[in-house]
């Protein structure tokens, strides 16, 4: 073996190294977010009479939070680097995933646990922005271009992962030692993995040369600065704005099955306990699959349609054929066949996510960790809606009606990639 070919073989470990640690810091991250959903439906609402719109509300305070600090998030990565601000992610989701447990042996009173929940979960909210957009850099720095679809689908797909074992793995953690103490176990867990991540990927990163955010021709951009001026240059990039709009509708879609699917199968369907917890474990479980496959096949689909339209084609058709497939599920009468439908919407919504990771780090081009933390304050503003919206209007009108407008806020979203062109590239001051 020459000694090109080992060079080259020990990057190839090295990213994918990377790839599966990015996949295992999603994994986690995921499961400390929606474990609050699942404690709150077995354990916290019955057992402190706290209201499925109070309820509601400590779920929107992390996606609040969240969404605000996205943007300063992605400066944090720009300067500082997708290595150190996964880390930052790590510590805090560890850190604020416990506290969480830590209210439940402080507090006792409605007001005094519900007040604390908000506090906590938005705080980590605040420490966990950069979860996303450091993981699409950190796949841009590290990945080439004609498999970074791929890899992104692989790396949110982990993340659904994590969201669909919450409900069981969580679930059973709640039912045997209680929903505080389960919260200090994955909270422990977390710390481990940082600790990992730390270790790894600064070993791989002294022998990486990084590709960094290449163009369609595999010119590399240049590397950032260290301040955030001429980021507001994104802000004019139509292709950007576009993109963002489209991933709100998104962001929408997923938080509806994330935040009340279980509550639906439960309380509204009464299909029961155990059933619900099974049932609303399967839709993220198929977008988990979805999102690797679509990736792959936009990658495909660049060779054949060329670099815009082998991007374009996944999410369009996706996010529209995920539109129907949420109303055929709303109409549908036998349990097997809603959650069917279900699944296969967020299935096909799921392979779109790739695209969008992609798109929006080659868009950013210098800025590559500013622009997804852009598209995802989009995403977070439209997932920040859906745990407050749904209950709403469901309340005035029916549950079938406030999932179902899930659907029509995705079919808006996926006309938005008529005009979307990943080759529209951002130029920005460095500083």
């Amino acid at each position: 073996m020459s000694r090109d070919t080992g060079k080259e073989s020990d990057l190839a470990r090295n990213r994918w190294r990377i790839v599966a640690l990015l996949m295992a810091l999603c994994f986690i991250s995921h499961l400390n977010r929606i474990s609050m959903a699942v404690a709150g439906d077995e354990r916290i609402m019955k057992q402190f009479s706290i209201a499925p719109e109070q309820m509601g509300v400590i779920y929107s305070a992390f996606l609040l939070v969240y969404t605000l600090c996205m943007i300063p998030g992605g400066f944090f990565i720009d300067r500082f680097g997708a290595r150190t601000a996964l880390t930052v992610v790590g510590v805090g989701s560890a850190l604020f995933g416990t506290l969480t447990g830590v209210t439940g042996f402080v507090f006792a009173g409605t007001a005094q646990i519900w007040l604390s929940l908000v506090v906590v979960r938005g705080l980590m909210g605040l420490f966990t922005t950069s979860l996303h957009p450091g993981c699409a850099r950190a796949v841009a720095d590290w990945t080439p271009l004609p498999r970074r679809s791929l890899t992104n689908g692989l790396v949110t797909g982990a993340a659904l992962l994590g969201i669909a074992s919450t409900y069981k793995v969580f679930g059973a953690l709640v039912a045997w030692i209680d929903w505080a103490n389960a919260f200090l176990v994955t909270g422990a867990v977390t710390v481990l993995l940082t600790g990992t991540w730390v270790l790894v990927s600064r070993e791989a990163d002294q022998g990486q040369i990084r590709l960094s955010t290449s163009d369609e021709g595999g010119h590399r951009a240049r590397q950032t600065g260290p301040h955030s001026s001429g980021w507001l240059a994104l802000l004019k990039n139509r292709s950007l704005i576009l993109l963002t709009l489209s991933y709100a509708a998104i962001g929408y879609f997923q938080y509806l099955f994330f935040y009340w699917m279980h509550f639906y199968f439960d309380e509204v369907l009464h299909l029961g306990k155990i059933a619900s917890q099974y049932y609303a474990g399967i839709p993220p479980l198929a977008m988990a699959v979805g999102m690797p496959l679509g990736g792959w096949l936009s990658d495909r689909l660049r060779t054949v349609l060329g670099y815009r339209w082998g991007r374009a084609v996944v999410p369009l058709c996706g996010m529209i054929a995920g539109a129907v497939l949420l109303g055929l599920g709303v109409v549908a009468k036998e349990p097997a066949w809603i959650v069917t439908w279900f699944s296969l919407a967020l299935g096909v919504v799921g392979a779109c996510e790739g695209c969008f990771w992609s798109t929006a780090v080659e868009v950013g081009a210098d800025r590559g960790g500013t622009a997804a933390a852009i598209i995802n304050t989009g995403g977070n503003a439209g997932g920040l809606l859906a745990p407050v919206v749904t209950p709403w209007v469901s309340r005035h009108f029916h549950w079938q009606l406030g999932i179902g407008l899930g659907g029509l806020v995705c079919l808006s979203g996926a006309l938005c990639w008529f005009w979307i062109d990943p080759k529209q590239r951002t130029q920005t001051s460095a500083g």
